[in-house]
């Protein structure tokens, strides 16, 4: 569409408004829509977390910690996994600050 007056941009600039304002629309929709399943980190998932990542950094092993029995050997890997990601990443943080600070990280 070309707009060769100001009354045509104006029209446009109204149509335009009025699809984003139902995009909007449709986006609250999805936004409030339930999407059913376990959700990946909810409170539960996080203090069940924060529990192994005490046990394990005060040295307990993965099998100590499933031994106690709250949760499986399978999740305690699970928490392993994420912990370690978890730590890659502050590292990497860490290092990005000190390279942005001119600091030498490999010292």
């Amino acid at each position: 569409m070309t707009i060769t007056s100001l009354k045509s941009a104006l029209q446009r600039i109204a149509q335009l408004e009025q699809e984003n304002e139902q995009l909007r629309a449709e986006l609250e929709v999805y936004k409030n829509r339930n999407t059913g399943g376990r959700k990946k980190h909810d409170e539960a998932w996080m203090t069940s977390y924060r529990d192994f990542a005490v046990k394990y950094e005060s040295g307990m092993t993965i099998m100590e910690i499933a031994a106690q029995g709250e949760i499986s050997r399978r999740t305690a890997y699970r928490y392993k996994a994420y912990y370690d990601e978890v730590q890659k990443n502050n590292r990497n943080k860490k290092r990005n600050e000190q390279v942005l600070s001119g600091i030498n990280p490999t010292r």
